[in-house]
């Protein structure tokens, strides 16, 4: 087994983050959580969030940049960021977002959750002209406690539309 590199996402990888997200979504939040989300809500988000087109767009957008972590040739992890899309008073699209940070089950506790927040941040606070926000469900302490790690502060809250279903979701700022 060969070591986990972290590198910039390609249109290459678009085949195989769909199915990665859709899965870390469904393993962290539906499985996790237990977040009763209506089936054919969670299919339609599901569907809409985590196609290879939605996915080829998105590495395509003006502004935004991903980072995958990948060993053998599998993709375990990947991060997200982009202009800010946060409904928050003081947030501004010249603001950095970190859209996504997921983590696959398979590869829990190795780390890569930190040192793909790491990169971001540090790409981010690179192409940004004002603080640094995150989206993040309310009841995902260990998300929450990790950005308090790394100065995040709630700043506010918000919902978050999966399907019809809405998540109460915290706005924080760091910066």
């Amino acid at each position: 087994m060969s070591e986990t590199i972290i590198r910039p996402a390609t249109q290459a990888d678009a085949e195989a983050l769909g199915p990665l997200g859709r899965q870390t979504f469904i393993d962290t939040f539906v499985d996790g959580f237990a977040i009763p989300y209506p089936a054919d809500d969670l299919a339609a988000f599901l569907d809409a969030s985590f196609s290879a087109d939605t996915i080829r767009a998105k590495l395509n957008e003006p502004g935004a940049a991903w980072w995958v972590a990948e060993r053998d040739g599998a993709l375990l992890a990947f991060a997200n960021t982009g202009p800010n899309t946060l409904p928050h008073p003081d947030a501004r699209p010249g603001h950095a977002e970190l859209r996504r940070l997921y983590v696959s089950k398979a590869a829990q506790g190795l780390g890569l959750g930190t040192k793909l927040l790491a990169v971001a941040l540090d790409w981010m606070e690179a192409n940004t002209d004002g603080p640094l926000w995150i989206g993040v469900w309310s009841g995902n302490l260990k998300a929450q406690k990790l950005y308090a790690a790394y100065g995040f502060e709630k700043a506010g809250e918000y919902q978050y539309p999966v399907g019809s279903w809405l998540d109460d979701e915290f706005i924080l700022r760091r910066g």
